[in-house]
């Protein structure tokens, strides 16, 4: 790079809108890759920027007072400026507006994760409670040392989490589920339906079928009249992309509100990339756009991002997607993407403590589901990965290592 690109370059402004792992990856990725510009980060919650898995588990139980990033920001020259509420963007200038002025950007990276779902009807009930931020955690941490009775609204990933952490602090816990089992809206229904059992076994009070009427101070009352007793409420029923601050933007949205991005995360509108839970991304090796939201992929992306920004063309983004939920003394990990016509193959025996599920599409390992199977999931991931064909029978067998079973 010329000594005249090196002054160019050092006076773009990369501006970051998000605080979370997606938005502080990004900005230590532009380090990490030699960008030498400004690069602010924008997060509206007043906390230093903090990772959020243990959110669900060491704050809530009172075993850490945070997450926050070990990251010495101020030595890699990238400035935090928190509780800054942006409001809009206005692509055509070049600038953010937000509660404390406009911002000016040359490259403007979208990084604004998810909000929770909120259960209608119970918006300002005292007791009514979600689970994503750091506030939301220290808000329900005297509900779990109290021992309270404990309502959970949906039996997804994090209220799973909920009511594991509930549980181990000696709360009685009942968890409503509308659909006729756990993880409904994630894995089929005979993968699903052995963990249904989990939750008896925890001392859960699990039940399916099961839709709210309404929330009143202590108490949820079902459609069929049932009265649970609740000193909590928390809701879990989904989460959708912050983005409503796009709105007039231009910015191009999908069906679910997320930020359209193309294959290097790139948006519709120039010098703005959009990663992480806000953001849905063409996968070649699926066939169709990916919205993922989960830990790992706003780990992954910011790569590709800063990258781009810094004048590189990088690969194309078309990750594995991976996650894991540690839920009633199990390690949940999942790595791909299934769909319903993939072929699906049991690998062991879902009643005992280690089990996975493998999805196989013309022959070849498309996703995989472990409980307390890691070696199987690290496998898996490569083999995913290369696009690695399969024998249905080897596969099926527990006891030989699924790198064995390529076909």
């Amino acid at each position: 790079m010329s000594e005249q690109q090196k002054r160019v370059e050092a006076g773009r402004r990369v501006v970051i809108v998000g605080a979370g792992m997606a938005g502080v990856q990004s900005a230590v990725a532009l380090r990490e890759q030699g960008f030498r510009g400004a690069v602010t980060v924008l997060g509206a919650e007043p906390h230093p920027p903090y990772d959020r898995p243990p959110l669900s588990k060491a704050v809530l139980l009172g075993t850490a007072d945070g997450a926050a990033f070990d990251i010495d920001f101020e030595a890699l020259g990238i400035e935090v400026r928190l509780g800054v509420h942006v409001t809009g963007v206005r692509p055509a200038d070049h600038e953010l507006d937000t509660g404390a002025g406009p911002v000016p950007y040359d490259s403007l990276v979208l990084a604004t994760g998810a909000e929770p779902i909120l259960l209608p009807g119970s918006e300002g009930v005292p007791g009514v409670h979600v689970l994503r931020t750091l506030d939301d955690a220290e808000r329900l941490r005297p509900v779990l040392a109290g021992r309270h009775d404990v309502v959970v609204v949906g039996a997804g990933w994090i209220g799973a989490e909920f009511a594991t952490a509930a549980r181990e602090a000696g709360c009685a816990v009942t968890v409503v589920e509308a659909a006729d089992r756990p993880l409904a809206g994630a894995l089929p229904a005979e993968v699903a339906a052995p963990m249904t059992a989990w939750y008896a076994d925890a001392g859960v009070d699990l039940r399916t079928r099961a839709r709210v009427r309404r929330v009143e101070p202590g108490a949820v009352f079902l459609d069929d009249g049932t009265r649970l007793s609740a000193d909590a409420v928390v809701v879990g029923i989904g989460a959708r992309p912050a983005t409503a601050w796009l709105a007039g933007s231009g910015i191009a949205l999908g069906a679910h509100h997320e930020v359209l991005a193309d294959d290097r995360l790139r948006t519709s509108a120039p010098d703005v990339y959009a990663v992480g839970d806000c953001a849905s991304f063409p996968s070649g090796r699926y066939g169709e756009r990916l919205l993922v939201h989960h830990w790992d992929n706003a780990v992954q992306g910011p790569r590709t991002v800063a990258s781009r920004i810094i004048g590189e063309t990088p690969a194309v983004y078309d990750p594995v997607p991976y996650f894991w939920s540690e839920q009633f003394g199990r390690f949940v990990q999942y790595a791909g993407h299934h769909a319903p016509g993939d072929e699906l193959i049991w690998r062991g025996d879902p009643t005992t403590p280690a089990w996975t599920v493998c999805w196989l599409r013309d022959g070849a390992l498309t996703a995989l589901l472990a409980v307390g199977r890691p070696r199987d999931l690290a496998q898996a991931r490569k083999l995913i990965e290369a696009a690695t064909p399969l024998d249905p029978a080897l596969t099926a067998d527990p006891s030989i290592p699924l790198k064995k079973a390529a076909a």
